[in-house]
């Protein structure tokens, strides 16, 4: 899988998909992350990215024209004239599942595009330039820098062979396997903690029981 990340902020992705999980998958080379700096599209001497927004108000607003350069370049970043499936952090946007985790995460090339400031001109939208638009949660963040790492980090845990154990993707909260629902609780050695114990069927040995003990605990 290749993602390209569109961002006036690429520093910011520095650290968090450095390790764990997300570095593993890219020195497997099974996930491929690029960042691209947006003021390479900037516009005259000082690559204006962005201007006020009609109408009056508050803050800046992230341009068109630039935007529209930025991802339709972004085709021909994989050597490739076909487009990657475009993906805007909006507030306005579809609440991120697991369940959708699990289908980007199939695709082979996915461009995010990161706004920042007041957001983006509409018209990115509107002209038909983005595929979708995906929100974390209904709160307000700086940009879209974050939610881009949280879909990275959830889309690479999906990635076949980067988690140790391909069971450990498919058995947790929110995933089919679990048809939406949250984890069943896990607990490990000491079997005893200030009186407090560890369920006697999960030290039974007993494997039917002690699945159906973890179907009965789902929520």
């Amino acid at each position: 899988m290749r993602i390209d990340i569109l961002t006036l902020f690429p520093g910011m992705f520095q650290g968090p998909l450095t390790e764990s999980i997300v570095q593993r998958a890219r020195e497997q080379e099974a996930l491929k992350l690029e960042f691209h700096d947006l003021r390479q599209w900037g516009l005259g001497k000082y690559r204006q990215v962005d201007d006020t927004p009609y109408g009056g108000g508050p803050g800046m607003v992230l341009k068109v024209d630039v935007l529209v350069h930025a991802i339709e370049d972004s085709r021909f970043m994989t050597g490739s004239s076909q487009m990657p499936h475009r993906i805007l952090f909006s507030p306005r946007g579809k609440r991120l599942t697991q369940g959708r985790v699990e289908e980007l995460s199939t695709l082979k090339h996915l461009l995010l595009l990161c706004g920042h400031y007041e957001g983006v001109d509409q018209r990115i939208v509107e002209g038909g330039w983005i595929d979708e638009e995906i929100s974390i949660g209904d709160y307000v963040l700086t940009g879209g820098e974050l939610p881009a790492m949280v879909l990275i980090d959830a889309m690479a845990r999906q990635i076949p062979g980067v988690i140790g154990k391909e069971k450990s993707a498919e058995e947790e909260s929110f995933s089919t396997k679990f048809h939406g629902k949250r984890e069943y609780p896990h607990y490990t050695r000491p079997e005893e903690f200030r009186g407090l114990h560890v369920p006697d069927v999960l030290l039974s040995g007993h494997h039917a029981e002690i699945e159906e003990w973890r179907t009965c605990h789902l929520y």
